[in-house]
């Protein structure tokens, strides 16, 4: 059989075709979002969708600003998933709307986190090197200029 565009690569990758769909699947559901009026939902950001291969399944990564984590969010999700895959149904072309799941996205966490500690790192009083002769001879070389 022939390679078909938009499949996955050898790798594993997503093709075009899954990328564009989690992409618009992405925006759709962000334009539902902001008609639904219910706060737990409110402060809600959409950080990316992976779509499986055969576009059957759409995981929706969010994270909140103030409440990752909060159960709330997630019965939300729970309870407009039907609306949200309506929408996604009405605003794709897809042949059918794939089944929808949502889960936290703690990449930005993680990488406030990371920022946190290297922020504290630079902070810190430098380590007085208890073999000073070892760190001049170790040095760059501009000791003697």
């Amino acid at each position: 059989m022939g390679k078909g565009r938009g499949r996955h690569n050898r790798s594993g990758a997503p093709g075009m075709r899954t990328a564009k769909a989690g992409e618009l699947i992405r925006r759709v559901i962000a334009s539902e979002l902001e008609y639904i009026e219910d706060e737990r939902l409110e402060l809600v950001s959409l950080t990316g969708v992976d779509v499986d291969r055969d576009l059957h399944k759409a995981v929706i990564y969010f994270t909140t600003f103030d409440r990752d984590g909060d159960p709330e969010i997630d019965e939300a999700f729970e309870e407009y998933r039907g609306r949200l895959r309506h929408a996604v149904s009405q605003g794709t072309h897809l042949r059918r709307a794939p089944e929808l799941e949502f889960r936290s996205d703690s990449t930005l966490r993680s990488a406030a986190r990371i920022e946190e500690i290297l922020r504290q790192e630079t902070e810190r009083p430098p380590v007085p090197d208890l073999d000073s002769g070892a760190a001049s001879e170790a040095g760059d070389g501009r000791e003697g200029e």
